[in-house]
């Protein structure tokens, strides 16, 4: 399990650590000042949240170094009930859309920001940005009057600009999604991005004026071929195109020199290296800016393509398909990034999120961010989840549905919890010791089953925090036992096996002779996803547990572990069952309580004490 910053930073320095190690301690000097604000502030749109922790009051004499981001960063401390417990650092779109460069507070502050939102090997997306949903629009030529099905008229294109203003939601740069793809840095809580592609004239007459009118930045992707040449539909001139790149609302990417249909049909390497290379440089030249990204034509693309486009220099390229609506996090990597056809703009805005809140809270995880239900398909698995609120278990007197368990109480959502003995139908027997802080108890397990649970998770979970450890039978089964491992624990219960340790899925021999661990049948489990909250969840269908474990951690889980399947898998929401079927009734629930509250206004810091 990754270890919280302040764990990784409160005891270290940059001098004495090994070089591999030193970023993550980074935080050792960072004062505690009451609040730090960086960037511009003016005009900035509120987004998700980050979390950093409170570092020690140390000497900074080292000039600190500045901070680069294509966001406005503000970095204030957050508290619950008067004392702080960390730092929240908030991201905004700036109003120029130009980079925004930035004083870190102290040299240790700085290394410690860079660790943290570290981009992910190149490449790869990052696995936090991957529990965002960024919508990438796709545009073609827009015309006052339709020829073919995907033309779309001024009209058309502004009432999708004003469906955007009415539902909130921030359109964003090429930029600004990349550096999210790369790092996890939260995005504004809805964006959404637009691009349009093949340079016509409409572009120019009829985008660009309603771009400047809603200050929405797009992406245009360029193929010189077309460009100041009767080629089909008319197209833009160079002059045209250098007005509009010259503004920080335009982003111009290259679509290849001759818009060939199929880049894999070029079997000569050197024809295909012209398209991108050719393209890139003639671009560059004519309009005086650097072409960090490549549109592949109608989207099509191999390996042999994709390395192509990064032996010629770009940064990301962009894709599109006809089979799947997916969101740029869900691509599989930066040369291959999603976009959604224009048509799908009312289907996919309800969806749009620019990821949740990092918790880097001091000694714990993010119990603060609120409670969200979450459906996603990874690698063809259907997941129901919901992330958030402060995790607590309920281990109730006899079975019942596990909305029953959470009548009463204010959970918000709740999945079945641990495996549980099939002795009697009316038994609230667990297998393993079971500590619920909601009954206020602890049962041991009987003697003769524990050699069988040597090596299993151990859940345990105290006010600040989740800990997974192997389950040790000589020193597990005891109150005091369970109390070593974790200050403050409150509840523990023995889960089946892990499905994602270290942000990595286990494969099918961690599994230990598991029973029906590869079998296809309904899955739940439960965890921590990369923005430290707590997770519950289950899957859509069936799926043996090594294909769920490679789902979980794809989908932006860091820690997850097996709880009792098959007829009992049971996911409720909101007091509504997510099943498509009655699940078996079950005698224990892993439950998420509405979020601590947090208070920014009445923090006691070194400057507000």
């Amino acid at each position: 399990m990754k270890l919280s910053l302040w764990t990784r930073l409160s005891s270290f320095s940059k001098r004495i650590a090994p070089r591999s190690h030193w970023k993550r301690f980074a935080l050792f000097g960072l004062s505690l000042a009451a609040t730090v604000t960086i960037g511009a502030c003016a005009g900035m749109i509120p987004t998700q949240m980050a979390t950093i922790a409170p570092p020690t009051l140390m000497e900074v004499i080292e000039k600190p170094p500045t901070l680069k981001s294509s966001l406005n960063v503000a970095i204030a401390p957050i508290c619950t009930q008067g004392a702080q417990i960390g730092y929240q650092a908030s991201t905004s779109i700036p109003q120029d859309f130009k980079p925004v460069t930035f004083n870190a507070e102290s040299k240790q502050f700085a290394e410690a920001w860079k660790a943290e939102f570290a981009e992910a090997p190149f490449p790869q997306i990052n696995v936090r940005a991957r529990l965002a949903k960024v919508p990438i629009m796709m545009y073609h030529d827009i015309v006052a009057q339709k020829e073919v099905f995907f033309d779309v008229t001024p009209e058309e294109f502004e009432a999708h600009l004003k469906l955007i203003q009415k539902n909130n939601l921030t359109p964003i740069s090429f930029d600004q999604l990349v550096e999210h793809l790369k790092t996890g840095i939260p995005l504004p809580a809805k964006p959404i991005v637009l691009t349009f592609d093949d340079g016509y004239l409409g572009h120019y007459k009829f985008v660009y004026p309603l771009l400047k009118k809603y200050g929405y930045p797009a992406a245009f992707a360029i193929y010189p071929a077309k460009i100041d040449k009767p080629r089909g539909r008319p197209g833009m001139t160079w002059e045209q195109i250098k007005e509009m790149s010259a503004d920080p609302l335009v982003t111009i990417a290259s679509h290849s020199v001759n818009h060939p249909r199929d880049l894999r049909e070029i079997k000569e390497d050197a024809k295909l290296a012209f398209e991108m290379t050719e393209s890139k440089r003639a671009l560059e030249e004519k309009l005086g800016i650097p072409i960090k990204y490549f549109v592949y034509p109608e989207g099509k693309n191999d390996e042999r393509v994709q390395q192509a486009a990064i032996a010629a220099g770009y940064q990301a390229a962009w894709t599109m398909s006809d089979e799947a609506n997916l969101f740029a996090a869900e691509s599989e990597n930066l040369f291959n990034v999603s976009r959604i056809g224009q048509s799908q703009i009312e289907k996919v805005i309800e969806a749009a999120n620019g990821g949740p809140p990092v918790a880097l809270i001091k000694d714990g995880l993010n119990f603060s961010a609120p409670v969200e239900l979450i459906k996603t398909t990874v690698n063809k698995v259907p997941l129901i989840m919901a992330a958030g609120g402060k995790p607590t278990t309920i281990h109730a007197d006899s079975r019942y549905q596990v909305g029953e368990i959470m009548k009463g109480t204010p959970a918000i959502a709740g999945v079945d919890g641990g495996f549980f003995s099939l002795e009697a139908l009316n038994s609230n027997k667990m297998i393993g010791p079971v500590m619920s802080s909601q009954a206020g108890t602890f049962v041991p397990a009987p003697q003769g089953t524990l050699t069988k649970l040597e090596g299993r998770p151990l859940v345990l979970i105290s006010d600040r925090t989740i800990k997974y450890v192997p389950f040790d039978p000589l020193k597990h089964n005891t109150r005091e036992g369970i109390a070593s491992e974790l200050d403050g624990v409150q509840d523990a219960f023995v889960a089946g096996a892990w499905l994602v340790k270290d942000g990595q899925p286990q494969s099918a021999e961690t599994f230990r002779g598991l029973f029906g661990f590869d079998a296809e049948r309904d899955r739940a489990f439960w965890g921590i996803d990369q923005a430290d909250r707590p997770l519950v969840g289950v899957s859509g269908d069936y799926v043996n547990s090594v294909a769920l474990g490679e789902a979980l951690a794809k989908a932006g889980l860091k820690e997850a572990v097996m709880l009792d399947s098959g007829a009992s898998a049971s996911l409720v929401y909101k007091g509504e069952s997510m099943m498509s079927y009655t699940p078996r009734p079950v005698p224990h629930i892993v439950a998420l309580m509405p979020p601590v509250q947090t208070d920014s206004s009445s923090c006691k810091t070194a400057a507000n004490p």
